[in-house]
């Protein structure tokens, strides 16, 4: 299916692995312009020589911390001089690290703000506007299946993630007639260093291997697996897309069926 997203600006942040990586991948496949980000230069450097050389188009890769304002607007600049304003944004950004109420100190509350819910702030100011002098655009929101159903052990994960979808569905309703769309996808388990992560901080307090935490973890979805990432990614692409031009300020579940609830 060609998406029609040939030659548009496309922006991933966080995209040296995981999610991310797999997202920009799959915008390089339908032919944008890639622009992408993580916090070290030599890793997302060679993640852009990688999707360049497999899809044959145009990748520039760039150096930013998600968590520091200066350096998204930093970014946003770089992107504009060398790409043009960004069709298509897709906002993504590492968890900050888990934890429960009695083990989470209040200094690290700001913190996980700033990562998870301010970068997402501060990139929708960046590029809305130009999206809606131009009468489209499209910023999505990798999120988590945590804004339905809080994930045990997640407790700053869970309260950011929560903000971030109240700014995005309120944004959304209210740039809709200018043709732009703000949209979620919420990725439940899947094969990522983020999900190790945590099965490895259960596996500790278990006494049992990352394995196991993982293979008991994945018999709780319908599916009876752990997602792979570009399951994810071709929802992004698809809602980046003009088939997806009426749907706005909505956040579907990725997760092989393991959200519970009926909404």
């Amino acid at each position: 299916m060609d998406l029609g997203l040939k030659g548009k600006v496309a922006l991933v942040t966080a995209a040296s692995k995981g999610l991310g990586k797999a997202t920009a991948l799959e915008l390089s496949r339908e032919g944008c312009r890639l622009a992408i980000c993580s916090r070290t230069a030599a890793d997302i450097e060679q993640v852009g020589r990688e999707i360049a050389q497999a899809t044959g188009n145009e990748v520039r890769a760039y150096a930013a911390d998600m968590s520091k304002g200066e350096e998204i607007t930093a970014l946003l600049d770089k992107v504009r001089q060398e790409l043009g304003d960004p069709d298509i944004c897709v906002v993504n950004a590492g968890g900050p690290p888990p934890g429960n109420y009695a083990s989470t100190p209040l200094e690290k509350y700001p913190e996980a703000v700033e990562l998870t819910l301010m970068s997402g702030v501060r990139l929708t100011h960046g590029v809305l506007p130009a999206m809606q002098a131009k009468g489209w655009g499209r910023v999505i929101f990798i999120s988590s299946i945590s804004v339905k159903q809080p994930i045990p052990n997640l407790l700053l994960s869970n309260m950011a993630r929560a903000g971030l979808t109240g700014f995005m569905k309120t944004v959304a309703t209210e740039v809709a007639p200018t043709g732009v769309t703000l949209n979620a996808v919420l990725p439940g388990m899947h094969n990522t260093d983020r999900v190790r992560q945590t099965a490895a901080d259960a596996a500790q307090k278990q006494g049992v291997s990352i394995d196991e935490v993982l293979q008991h973890r994945a018999q709780t979805i319908p599916m009876k697996r752990i997602g792979e990432p570009a399951e994810l990614a071709g929802m992004v692409a698809f809602l980046a897309s003009d088939r997806a031009g009426f749907i706005t300020g909505v956040s579907i579940q990725i997760d092989g069926g393991a959200h519970a609830g009926l909404l």
